[in-house]
């Protein structure tokens, strides 16, 4: 088995394309043609992960945190950065990223720490803008459901849980092919008048060369017409955080409890006590503090992430009980992920989840 079928696995369930800008996804050290004799799955990668990659010959590590988030300008062992690469290189190990794009899909991040946590009836807190598009094509009736079912299986007319989703109607199309044209329908130098079939379907952006090359190949004429066009919808699948709801509501200091005990925390920061039962709840695995406007604006009781600053504790404005869980205790699980994607898939592969203990931070 190679690296490449590993990784075409985990990018099918969080495509690269869903990461933010500022990331750095994917494979960052090794090579995909490489042979793969064992995965680790950790949080982090750190010089003690490539130590238990070596130790238990694995020669991938599959993390969800970048080792490299900018280039270097130097590789000399100065930081822990540099040292970790050069041990991989060194001792032939892959590394690979799966960060915001796993964040960003609904089964991802945020659904596990959903899971960890109880939660049911679950939605996206902030689905993403700018990942549809739509695409109008016109088709003979001859054709029109070999195109279909074409543009489907690449892709397109996928909605929330409903596959096939198309629209389609029927008109004229016109057309005057030259002399050096060979037409499907009509012949060259006369204008054509036949019935054809529109359709329209979206997709999500980043599958339009597929449904494109798939259109052209099962579409009858010389020259496909096809429109596309960026839509303004929001994709309910993809996009940061997560609203769930408990099977029961508590009181705030049960669930505060719930919370430090479901994500194994240390201790817990969290705003003043409102005096209100817990019952919906919004979630953001890491650095959350962009989305709690949209907590508070979702009408959840709680807000769990990590990383406010002090002054930023002050923006609830006793609308909400906000709850700083920390970084890694809120995407500690998120190997799961990976081991659950590369089991599923190849049942009989070394995989092993790290035991080494990334968290930098410590608790007295």
């Amino acid at each position: 088995m190679t690296i490449q079928e590993i990784i075409t696995e985990i990018e099918n369930f969080a495509p690269l394309a869903y990461q933010e800008d500022y990331d750095n996804c994917g494979l960052i050290t090794g090579q995909k043609t490489q042979t793969a004799t064992g995965a680790l799955l950790s949080l982090d990668c750190t010089e003690e992960v490539i130590d238990e990659a070596i130790a238990n010959k694995c020669n991938l590590i599959i993390a969800h945190h970048p080792i490299l988030f900018s280039g270097l300008k130097k590789i000399n062992g100065n930081n822990y950065v540099e040292r970790t690469i050069i041990k991989a290189i060194q001792n032939n190990i892959a590394i690979y990223a799966a960060h915001t794009n796993l964040d960003n899909v609904k089964q991802g991040v945020n659904k596990k720490m959903s899971d960890k946590l109880g939660l049911k009836n679950l939605h996206i807190l902030a689905p993403k803008s700018n990942i549809l598009k739509k695409l109008v094509t016109f088709v003979p009736g001859s054709h029109h459901e070999a195109v279909l079912q074409a543009l489907f299986e690449a892709g397109a007319g996928n909605i929330g849980n409903y596959s096939n989703c198309s629209f389609n109607l029927e008109g004229t199309g016109t057309f005057k092919g030259n002399a050096d044209t060979k037409p499907f329908l009509g012949k060259p130098n006369e204008l054509s008048k036949e019935k054809e079939i529109r359709i329209e379907a979206i997709f999500e952006f980043n599958k339009e060369a597929g449904i494109i090359a798939a259109l052209l190949k099962a579409h009858p004429y010389e020259e496909v017409a096809y429109d596309i066009y960026s839509i303004a919808n929001k994709h309910q699948q993809i996009g940061s955080g997560m609203v769930g709801e408990l099977e029961k509501e508590m009181n705030e200091n049960d669930f505060l409890g719930h919370v430090k005990k479901s994500l194994l925390c240390g201790c817990l920061k969290h705003t003043k006590k409102l005096g209100k039962s817990i019952k919906k709840v919004a979630i953001c695995g890491g650095s959350g503090r962009f989305l709690l406007k949209n907590a508070i604006n979702s009408g959840a009781d709680a807000f769990i992430t990590s990383d406010f600053k002090y002054h930023e504790f002050f923006d609830a404005e006793n609308k909400i009980l906000l709850i700083d869980a920390g970084h890694f205790e809120t995407e500690q699980f998120t190997p799961e992920i990976f081991y659950e994607i590369i089991q599923n898939k190849f049942p009989t592969f070394a995989i092993r989840l790290s035991k080494t203990n990334t968290n930098p931070v410590n608790y007295f």
